[in-house]
């Protein structure tokens, strides 16, 4: 895995620290190849299984077509093992690949990482198709979501 070193939340307008993980599809995800073909939703979530992440990842695989419609390519991130993430994906018919960062070192990279609980805040991070964060959020509390609507506007502003 590699990442790009970085301990505080990233700042808009900055280039969105890259990364590779590994997914439900078997194989490593690369931030950076989106480059110029997708517009990127990275959306940290807590814990697979849970009931405010589970709502949050049906919803993002019940709305798959309208963010690609927008050129917009979801990127779930959770600090669970593949093997968990591939039968919570399973379990509910998915649509889009989870990524795996297992080590915690993107979560450490984009800022979001709950050291003492040893997983990652629900946060959102849109990087545009030139590899620049666009906008932000990290949830103040884990049970709070965005909603697919308000991401989607947002996506509509790129």
């Amino acid at each position: 895995m590699t990442v790009t070193a970085r301990t505080a939340e990233p700042r808009v307008g900055a280039a969105a620290p890259d990364f590779t993980l590994p997914s439900t599809a078997g194989t490593d995800i690369t931030l950076s190849t989106f480059r110029g073909r997708a517009h990127v939703l990275v959306a940290f979530f807590p814990l697979a299984f849970t009931s405010t992440c589970t709502a949050e990842n049906c919803a993002f695989s019940e709305d798959y077509d309208a963010f690609e419609r927008a050129g917009t390519t979801v990127l779930p991130v959770s600090v669970d093992s593949v093997p968990t993430l591939r039968e919570y994906r399973a379990k509910y018919g998915m649509r889009q690949e989870l990524l795996s960062d297992f080590r915690r070192e993107v979560s450490r990279a984009y800022g979001v990482l709950l050291e003492d609980r040893f997983y990652s805040k629900r946060a959102y991070f849109l990087v545009d198709r030139q590899g620049t964060l666009r906008w932000s959020h990290i949830e103040a509390e884990l049970g709070a979501r965005r909603e697919d609507t308000e991401l989607l506007r947002r996506i509509a502003t790129l």
